[in-house]
């Protein structure tokens, strides 16, 4: 794909941005001082994996490329944390490799294998420290330790939702101070990390109903849940950026 759509919340309309430079599906996003990174992933008609990476500016309304990755990949999981872009995936061959951007010097470089091993996705940097799931359905969380170089339980809810496609754990999303984990059926888990005790299940339809009562909001809202997932729920979440633009 090389076409890029963005949502406009002012008028409630779905509007085009300008195309990606390279096409390219099954790629990494993040977004790192109010601009969108794209890199890696693979493109129709090409043999290999792609090492090219490319950056959006919504104020200047255009995409510019950035370095080369070292080595192509197709990115299984991603993360900005301390002012770096970390990216995990497989490389051509199928092995797997992983690739971090350094917003300072605007180079990539490789990463060390202690906090690749036991990285999975979704993962999220929350008051300065990385969570990464440690289960299908998110009721297990790990945390990052930098002095010891490795992973380690954070957190284990003992709310085991099951294994199915539809309860995995899609997004890690920070909220007034609280992280949410999002599953693919649109349910929601918000544990309080100063309290990890507290944790709190909230049904997606009763949360919405209770943001949007009545009339145009809730008209709104189901409007555009139904937009990105589909009227049946039966697609997947996949990637969700925010710009201010």
């Amino acid at each position: 794909m090389r076409r890029v759509v963005f949502y406009n919340s002012r008028i409630n309309k779905w509007l085009r941005a300008p195309d990606m430079l390279q096409k390219r599906h099954f790629f990494g996003s993040c977004v790192i001082n109010n601009c969108l990174y794209v890199a890696g992933g693979e493109c129709e008609g090409l043999q290999r994996t792609l090492r090219s990476a490319e950056v959006y500016d919504p104020n200047r309304n255009r995409w510019s490329c950035i370095a080369e990755m070292t080595t192509g990949m197709v990115p299984s999981t991603g993360v900005v944390h301390d002012g770096k872009w970390f990216l995990k995936g497989l490389n051509s061959h199928r092995q797997v490799v992983s690739e971090v951007y350094l917003l300072a010097s605007k180079m990539w470089s490789t990463t060390g294998n202690e906090m690749v091993i036991g990285w999975r996705d979704p993962s999220i940097s929350f008051n300065g420290q990385l969570y990464s799931a440690d289960c299908r359905d998110g009721c297990k969380l790990k945390v990052y330790n930098r002095e010891t170089r490795s992973w380690t339980r954070f957190i284990d809810t003992r709310h085991h939702l099951g294994s199915s496609r539809a309860l995995e754990a899609a997004a890690f999303v920070s909220l007034n101070g609280k992280l949410c984990i999002i599953r693919n059926n649109m349910s929601i888990t918000v544990i309080n990390i100063s309290d990890p005790i507290t944790v709190t299940e909230v049904d997606s339809a009763s949360m919405w109903e209770a943001f949007a009562r009545k009339g145009q909001h809730r008209s709104f809202m189901a409007n555009l849940w139904s937009t990105i997932t589909g009227r049946n729920l039966k697609t997947d979440i996949m990637h969700c950026q925010v710009l201010q633009v």
